[in-house]
């Protein structure tokens, strides 16, 4: 029978020791385990936009070419971004990575299964979408390698990690939409420098 693991001990093992990595959280409880580890300036967490967190993550490595870009979200949030992996599929960015944090439920809504319960194996799609790197975890022990890689591979990576419908508490990251944005920007490129004339 395959391990479901805990998904914050899940994020804190992969941003352990994270360096420059720049995190999309994907709305939810992806934000919540990215705001459990710190709260960082070079996170930028979702409130809104659901199915869009892979996406920004295609925008931002590809304007950010030397960023190592990671998407943390959840399989709710991938599935209803599924023609997401179709753009990057072609695109394969390298510095491209993204982690579904897959419970199998809704959680934002009240724990209704979603596709991935009932057979969808999100892996197989980015796969048949084109990207190479692409592989289901059930199991603690394959962490450490998928860490690595997220920090090392020259291509795009698409993990499904299965982990546990257990709600953990809400660690809140900020709410500002501009707050946030301003932050990240200027932690990504620094403060903006006025220009008179």
């Amino acid at each position: 029978m395959s391990e479901k693991l805990n998904r914050r001990e899940v994020v804190a093992a992969l941003l352990h020791e994270r360096s420059d990595l720049l995190v999309v959280a994907g709305l939810g409880a992806p934000a919540y385990d990215v705001a459990a580890c710190g709260d960082s300036p070079r996170d930028f967490p979702l409130w809104g936009a659901m199915g869009g967190a892979a996406m920004i993550g295609l925008g931002l490595a590809s304007a950010q070419p030397q960023q190592r870009v990671l998407v943390l979200t959840g399989d709710g949030e991938m599935l209803m971004g599924l023609g997401s992996l179709a753009t990057i599929g072609t695109q394969r960015p390298p510095n491209l990575r993204i982690v579904v944090l897959d419970n199998e439920r809704y959680g934002e809504t009240g724990q209704q299964r979603t596709h991935t319960g009932m057979g969808v194996d999100l892996t197989a799609v980015a796969q048949a979408c084109g990207i190479a790197h692409a592989t289901t975890i059930h199991h603690a022990a394959t962490l450490p390698d998928l860490r690595h890689a997220i920090h090392t591979l020259n291509d795009t990576l698409f993990a499904v990690i299965k982990v546990s419908p257990v709600t953990e508490p809400k660690v809140l990251p900020p709410r500002d939409g501009p707050f946030l944005t301003h932050r990240f920007r200027t932690a990504l490129l620094g403060e903006r420098v006025a220009v008179n004339g």
